[in-house]
């Protein structure tokens, strides 16, 4: 499961949405969880402290009272810290229960399954359900990565099983996917849908494909990380740090799979890339795997990318030394995403001269005294330019970034290159100067989590307000892939995978279909557009010719 931990905290029962009270869960039906471990009850707090009677039970013997007893725990943390009264707490413990006999669970509303990740595991546990309670009863699983249709399929009733899955830490994180397997009822998945958000959660749609949304979309922000690694371009504290302090992203991608969980990633990862019948968009890391094999798999054992425990000093980025700017820098052209940089160069007393000798509509550069050229990532490699390139990281916010990443060409001297870390360091920005990797590190993950985006919307995987809400919520991402496709333009996120397709021919960077019609669509519409001016235009030249004669 992918998720970061969030630092909100759960606050008491809310209140009843309106227009979810018809077809959300009364507070008074009960909730059964299945499985007793993190995640089994993280959710049952969520519905306890919503306001239902809670059932817990396990297989193994014991193991539900332990539970009740370590949520009676957890609830006094939330008294202490002031986000729930004693009264509410008292009532909530009176309201939880621990089940002995998997028959106790005749009455409950609502049975959620958060057991082990195995398919016929899960499937033997709904078979029995089924025989149990009533056949008004929602049944959901809070599978990561297995199809919900496939757990479903030997059920007499199929339409009333959903998927419900909650990111862990539960109570803390809002996102809940709801998925719609093969069979399920849309009533069934509306009032999934209406209940998770009666609980204060915030609900995403979603269909049965691998991965749902959000462990879908997210594959390249491991991969391309993990790809940079395996080509040399860089260490992995440094990507961490590009992505974080350049890419504005919570976590970078090898300290959080220390955090998931190595094997737990690694899993989630292979499992997506089988179901898409070893598609190369999602094919695993070699890296990861030796990592896994060698049971190095995060904070839970004490190591993984990254040392942990009493005395680990955890590996600093690569960060360049203090370096002299120049006095003086050319942009030729429009910087586009990163145009704030000419104004933070003039604030630190550089100054830019501005050339026009651009081609309009293409990206421009800048240019230091010794005819380098710093070029925008675009997906290729500095070395395939004919003049001396630096190619500069995309960045979320160029004007508030920490970091900037640079790659230099081979042909790049190392007095250029120094005075390209000065002119970043004098703008306030610390500097990472990576390998020359086609895409550099930020722009190849942003432009593959975009297109992953467009082709889910274009699938209908989820709608794509769903999607950008999933990927905000579920993995603390900055911005929404589509949103920030959108204000980065399609057709760059098209002109960067292209790139890199050309550079890496295996498949993997190839631009989906969606991506490309969207490229079009707005072509063609600008097209017309400009068409509709210029006829206006000779229109009014006419109206005035006619007029003057």
């Amino acid at each position: 499961m992918t998720a970061n931990v969030s630092d909100s905290a759960p606050d008491a029962a809310p209140a009843t949405a309106p227009d979810s009270a018809a077809v959300a869960l009364d507070r008074s039906r009960t909730v059964a969880v299945v499985g007793t471990g993190t995640m089994g009850q993280g959710i049952a707090q969520v519905a306890l402290v919503a306001g239902h009677p809670v059932r817990l039970y396990d297989s193994a013997p014991g193991r539900a009272e332990e539970a009740v007893t370590a949520l009676a725990a957890r609830l006094d943390r939330l008294v202490e810290k002031g986000h729930l009264d004693k009264a509410g707490r008292d009532a909530a413990v009176a309201r939880l229960h621990a089940a002995a006999e998997l028959t106790e669970l005749a009455d409950a509303a609502l049975v959620v399954e958060a057991i082990v990740e195995h398919l016929p595991v899960k499937q033997r546990l709904f078979a029995d359900l089924e025989k149990i309670v009533g056949d008004d009863t929602l049944l959901a699983t809070n599978t990561s990565s297995l199809s919900v249709t496939a757990i479903a399929g030997g059920l007499r009733l199929p339409g009333r099983f959903v998927g419900l899955h909650f990111f862990n830490p539960a109570p803390l994180l809002p996102l809940v996917e709801v998925v719609s397997g093969f069979a399920t009822d849309a009533a069934a998945a509306t009032r999934a849908y209406e209940t998770a958000k009666s609980w204060g959660k915030t609900p995403v749609r979603c269909a049965d494909t691998p991965g749902f949304i959000v462990n879908r979309i997210a594959r390249p922000f491991y991969a391309e990380a993990l790809r940079v690694y395996e080509e040399g371009a860089a260490d992995p504290a440094t990507i961490d740090a590009a992505l974080r302090e350049s890419g504005g992203f919570r976590m970078g991608p090898f300290e959080l799979t220390d955090l998931i969980g190595q094997d737990v990633n690694e899993a989630v990862t292979r499992s997506v890339w089988d179901s898409f019948f070893q598609d190369p968009k999602f094919t695993p890391s070699l890296a990861q795997r030796r990592l896994v094999e060698s049971a190095r798999l995060g904070r839970k054992s004490g190591h993984g990318w990254f040392p942990y425990g009493d005395g680990a000093t955890a590996p600093a980025p690569h960060t360049a030394p203090p370096a002299a700017p120049p006095a003086s820098v050319t942009v030729q052209g429009d910087l586009y995403q990163a145009r704030a940089l000419v104004g933070l160069f003039e604030e630190s007393g550089i100054t830019v001269e501005r050339a026009d000798d651009a081609v309009p509509g293409y990206p421009g550069w800048i240019e230091l005294p010794s005819g380098t050229r710093l070029f925008l990532a675009d997906g290729t490699a500095a070395d395939d330019a004919e003049v001396p390139v630096i190619h500069i990281d995309l960045a979320l916010d160029f004007a508030t970034c920490e970091r900037i990443v640079l790659a230099p060409a081979a042909t790049v001297d190392d007095a250029s290159l120094q005075e390209a870390i000065g002119l970043f360091q004098a703008a306030g920005k610390k500097v990472s100067v990576i390998g020359d990797v086609p895409g550099l590190i930020v722009a190849r993950t942003v432009a593959m989590l975009a297109d992953f985006a467009y082709d889910a919307a274009t699938r209908a995987v989820a709608d794509p307000d769903d999607i950008d809400t999933a990927m905000r919520l579920g993995v603390n991402y900055p911005r929404g892939p589509l949103a920030w496709a959108e204000e980065l333009g399609a057709g760059w996120v098209l002109e960067t995978l292209s790139n890199l397709h050309e550079e890496y021919p295996t498949g993997r960077y190839a631009p989906s279909q969606a991506l490309r019609r969207r490229v079009a669509a707005e072509q063609a519409a600008a097209d017309r557009a400009a068409d509709e001016q210029a006829a206006a235009e000779r229109a009014a030249d006419t109206a005035a010719e006619e007029a003057t004669a």
